[in-house]
């Protein structure tokens, strides 16, 4: 009788969890194109306001934090991470409303690619931004006709993942497990809860719109940060920001499909070239933790 390869088992667990992974990627994007289809009725403050609540429903059951216990050297960072976390999404759905999921997506996806920089001096680094930034010029300047307005929500959701990343590494440093992001998230759904009840009073925060806000928060932040738990256990911290290349992918993808977003070549080519440019960082640097978006 033949022993099965000693490698058969870690590659079940690495093509699990790659499969996990890429659908936690693609849920995120679908759940982005589905609050998209709320915003003539709420706008993208209202969906950013029930997603935020979705989330703190999900989060803070899970990580129980103890608040009593908690000290100003964690308080400070989980302060700053609530208001990035609404800033972040309030900037991507903005944007999304202005210039397409698929081109706000990418252009967010530049705030983990420019911290994957910002250490190195390399010249290879230095060649990877230049064509980061190559993609980003074929993403928004032929034609001339860009909603320089939407590029520019979009690249302050860059901004804002990228402050998402620095301030979670210190806050996860303080706080164990979950609680950081579910005290954050939770702080941050009481700041926009006015949003929410001036909605329910003008009576617009009903029947679909109401059913695709809750969906946002369920497939792109209950469903993703499960997922990447799960995944967390069968790839390495280089691999998952490898996979993570995927969500400017499944955003244009959902966008055309679901929105109607068609995009132009120069665009699909734009995409391609930030993706590349991301997965290059990774391989060439040393990746410590994954670093998701609220």
């Amino acid at each position: 009788m033949t022993a099965p390869a000693p490698t058969a088992a870690p590659r079940a667990r690495t093509a699990r969890g790659t499969a996990t992974l890429l659908a936690s990627s693609l849920s995120n994007q679908v759940g982005a194109a589905l609050g998209a289809s709320a915003f003539p009725a709420v706008g993208p403050a209202g969906v950013v306001a029930v997603r935020q609540w979705v989330a703190a429903a999900v989060l803070v059951p899970l990580a129980r934090p103890a608040l009593h216990r908690m000290t100003w050297a964690q308080w400070w960072p989980v302060l700053a991470l609530a208001a990035v976390f609404g800033g972040m999404n309030l900037a991507l759905y903005s944007a999304i409303e202005r210039i397409g999921l698929g081109l706000a997506v990418t252009l967010e996806f530049l705030g983990p690619l420019a911290v994957a920089l910002a250490a190195s001096r390399s010249r290879r680094d230095l060649a990877v931004a230049l064509t980061a930034a190559a993609g980003v010029w074929l993403l928004v300047l032929p034609g001339g006709a860009g909603d320089w307005t939407g590029i520019g929500l979009g690249l302050a959701a860059a901004a804002c993942w990228a402050a998402y990343i620095r301030l979670n590494r210190v806050a996860g440093a303080r706080l164990p497990g979950l609680q950081a992001p579910a005290v954050a998230t939770a702080l941050c759904a009481l700041a926009v809860t006015p949003v929410v009840v001036v909605l329910v009073v003008q009576e617009r925060l009903t029947g679909a719109p109401l059913a695709y806000a809750v969906a946002a928060g369920v497939l792109a932040s209950a469903v993703p940060y499960a997922a990447d738990l799960v995944a967390l256990r069968w790839v390495t911290p280089r691999a998952f920001a490898v996979l993570c290349s995927a969500h400017p992918v499944w955003a244009a993808l959902a966008g055309t499909v679901l929105l109607g977003q068609a995009l132009h070549l120069h665009e699909w080519a734009g995409i391609g070239v930030v993706v590349l440019a991301n997965t290059a960082a990774v391989l060439g640097s040393r990746v410590h933790s994954p670093a998701t978006g609220a």
